[in-house]
Protein backbone atom coordinates (compact mmCIF):
# COMPACT_ATOMS: atom_id res chain seq x y z
CA UNK A 1 0.00 0.00 0.00
CA UNK A 2 2.55 2.50 0.62
CA UNK A 3 4.93 1.93 -2.17
CA UNK A 4 1.67 2.37 -4.57
CA UNK A 5 3.21 -1.54 -6.31
CA UNK A 6 0.66 -4.49 -5.63
CA UNK A 7 3.54 -6.84 -6.10
CA UNK A 8 6.40 -5.07 -4.28
CA UNK A 9 6.04 -7.58 -1.06
CA UNK A 10 5.18 -11.17 -1.74
CA UNK A 11 1.71 -12.06 0.25
CA UNK A 12 -0.11 -15.04 0.84
CA UNK A 13 -2.91 -16.12 2.88
CA UNK A 14 -0.77 -19.19 4.95
CA UNK A 15 0.56 -16.49 7.76
CA UNK A 16 4.58 -17.23 8.44
CA UNK A 17 5.69 -16.92 4.88
CA UNK A 18 7.80 -13.77 5.62
CA UNK A 19 10.90 -15.30 7.36
CA UNK A 20 13.29 -13.15 7.12
CA UNK A 21 14.11 -9.56 7.00
CA UNK A 22 13.33 -7.57 3.68
CA UNK A 23 14.48 -4.65 2.70
CA UNK A 24 12.61 -1.93 0.22
CA UNK A 25 14.12 1.25 -0.78
CA UNK A 26 11.51 3.62 -1.98
CA UNK A 27 11.42 6.62 -4.07
CA UNK A 28 11.16 9.02 -1.08
CA UNK A 29 14.69 8.09 0.35
CA UNK A 30 13.70 6.05 3.18
CA UNK A 31 13.95 1.88 3.47
CA UNK A 32 10.65 0.32 4.49
CA UNK A 33 11.85 -3.24 6.19
CA UNK A 34 8.91 -5.80 6.69
CA UNK A 35 9.82 -8.28 9.64
CA UNK A 36 8.47 -11.88 10.59
CA UNK A 37 5.26 -12.22 11.97
CA UNK A 38 4.59 -12.73 15.30
CA UNK A 39 0.85 -14.02 15.18
CA UNK A 40 -0.20 -16.97 13.99
CA UNK A 41 2.67 -18.07 11.42
CA UNK A 42 2.48 -21.62 11.37
CA UNK A 43 5.82 -22.58 12.74
CA UNK A 44 7.61 -24.50 15.20
CA UNK A 45 8.52 -23.05 18.31
CA UNK A 46 12.05 -23.28 17.57
CA UNK A 47 11.20 -21.21 14.57
CA UNK A 48 8.76 -18.58 16.45
CA UNK A 49 11.90 -18.01 19.30
CA UNK A 50 14.20 -17.76 16.49
CA UNK A 51 11.92 -14.86 15.15
CA UNK A 52 11.20 -13.66 18.55
CA UNK A 53 15.15 -12.83 19.02
CA UNK A 54 15.65 -11.74 15.49
CA UNK A 55 12.96 -8.92 15.15
CA UNK A 56 13.61 -8.06 18.91
CA UNK A 57 17.51 -7.39 18.45
CA UNK A 58 16.47 -5.97 15.15
CA UNK A 59 14.12 -3.50 16.81
CA UNK A 60 16.60 -2.78 20.20
CA UNK A 61 19.97 -2.28 18.42
CA UNK A 62 19.28 -0.70 15.35
CA UNK A 63 20.66 3.09 15.90
CA UNK A 64 19.06 4.29 12.16
CA UNK A 65 15.53 3.17 12.96
CA UNK A 66 13.14 5.67 13.15
CA UNK A 67 10.14 4.46 13.56
CA UNK A 68 7.79 0.32 13.70
CA UNK A 69 4.69 0.72 12.46
CA UNK A 70 2.99 -2.23 14.54
CA UNK A 71 0.53 -4.02 12.02
CA UNK A 72 -2.37 -5.00 13.79
CA UNK A 73 -5.50 -7.02 12.14
CA UNK A 74 -8.25 -4.36 12.46
CA UNK A 75 -10.81 -6.77 11.55
CA UNK A 76 -10.83 -8.68 14.36
CA UNK A 77 -11.17 -7.91 18.56
CA UNK A 78 -7.97 -7.15 20.23
CA UNK A 79 -5.07 -10.06 20.48
CA UNK A 80 -3.04 -11.03 23.45
CA UNK A 81 -0.13 -11.42 21.15
CA UNK A 82 -0.52 -7.78 19.96
CA UNK A 83 -0.75 -6.20 23.22
CA UNK A 84 2.55 -7.93 24.52
CA UNK A 85 4.43 -6.84 21.44
CA UNK A 86 3.01 -3.12 21.96
CA UNK A 87 4.33 -3.47 25.46
CA UNK A 88 7.46 -4.61 24.63
CA UNK A 89 7.75 -1.62 22.29
CA UNK A 90 6.74 0.43 24.78
CA UNK A 91 9.24 -0.96 27.56
CA UNK A 92 11.98 -0.22 25.17
CA UNK A 93 11.35 2.84 24.54
CA UNK A 94 11.41 2.03 20.48
CA UNK A 95 9.23 4.76 18.39
CA UNK A 96 6.31 3.23 16.95
CA UNK A 97 2.53 3.17 15.71
CA UNK A 98 -0.29 1.22 15.45
CA UNK A 99 -1.92 0.63 11.76
CA UNK A 100 -4.79 -1.54 12.33
CA UNK A 101 -4.88 -3.05 8.77
CA UNK A 102 -8.20 -4.91 6.48
CA UNK A 103 -10.26 -2.31 8.13
CA UNK A 104 -12.44 -2.68 4.86
CA UNK A 105 -13.49 -6.02 5.76
CA UNK A 106 -15.90 -4.75 8.49
CA UNK A 107 -18.75 -2.54 8.87
CA UNK A 108 -17.91 1.06 9.75
CA UNK A 109 -19.78 0.50 13.20
CA UNK A 110 -17.24 -2.00 13.86
CA UNK A 111 -13.81 -0.50 12.94
CA UNK A 112 -14.07 1.84 15.36
CA UNK A 113 -15.48 -0.64 18.32
CA UNK A 114 -12.25 -2.97 17.43
CA UNK A 115 -10.18 -0.20 17.43
CA UNK A 116 -12.17 1.25 20.78
CA UNK A 117 -11.33 -2.41 22.25
CA UNK A 118 -7.65 -2.52 21.77
CA UNK A 119 -7.17 0.90 23.00
CA UNK A 120 -9.13 0.05 26.23
CA UNK A 121 -7.25 -2.86 27.06
CA UNK A 122 -3.66 -0.74 26.26
CA UNK A 123 -5.31 2.26 28.80
CA UNK A 124 -5.09 -0.23 31.91
CA UNK A 125 -1.25 -0.29 31.64
CA UNK A 126 -0.91 2.47 29.40
CA UNK A 127 -1.60 6.48 30.15
CA UNK A 128 -1.54 7.73 27.07
CA UNK A 129 -1.87 5.83 23.60
CA UNK A 130 0.64 5.77 20.97
CA UNK A 131 -0.60 7.47 17.43
CA UNK A 132 -2.50 4.76 15.16
CA UNK A 133 -4.08 4.77 11.82
CA UNK A 134 -6.63 2.91 10.48
CA UNK A 135 -5.98 1.35 6.65
CA UNK A 136 -6.74 -1.06 4.09
CA UNK A 137 -4.47 -2.01 1.32
CA UNK A 138 -7.39 -2.92 -1.22
CA UNK A 139 -9.24 0.19 -0.93
CA UNK A 140 -5.91 2.67 -0.44
CA UNK A 141 -7.96 3.79 3.45
CA UNK A 142 -5.23 5.71 5.50
CA UNK A 143 -2.87 5.74 2.10
CA UNK A 144 -2.32 9.41 2.68
CA UNK A 145 -2.16 10.04 6.19
CA UNK A 146 0.33 7.35 6.46
CA UNK A 147 2.84 8.71 3.72
CA UNK A 148 2.23 11.92 5.44
CA UNK A 149 3.19 11.08 8.87
CA UNK A 150 6.41 9.26 6.99
CA UNK A 151 7.41 12.32 5.19
CA UNK A 152 7.22 14.48 8.37
CA UNK A 153 9.47 11.87 10.41
CA UNK A 154 11.59 11.59 7.36
CA UNK A 155 11.67 16.15 7.60
CA UNK A 156 12.19 16.04 10.99
CA UNK A 157 15.53 13.56 11.11
CA UNK A 158 16.57 15.68 7.98
CA UNK A 159 16.66 19.16 9.98
CA UNK A 160 17.94 17.43 13.26
CA UNK A 161 21.02 16.11 11.28
CA UNK A 162 21.28 19.54 9.42
CA UNK A 163 21.19 21.08 12.75
CA UNK A 164 24.10 18.45 14.25
CA UNK A 165 26.52 19.22 10.71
Amino acid sequence: MLSGRKALAKVSRTPGKTQTLNYFWTPEGWFLVDLPGYGYAKVSKAMRKHWEGLIRNYLIRRPSLAMVFLLIDGSIPPQQNDLDFTNFLGESRVPFAHVFTKTDRVPKTKRQAFREAFEEKLLETWEALPLSFMTSAEKRMGQDELLAYIRSIKEQLTAEAEGNA
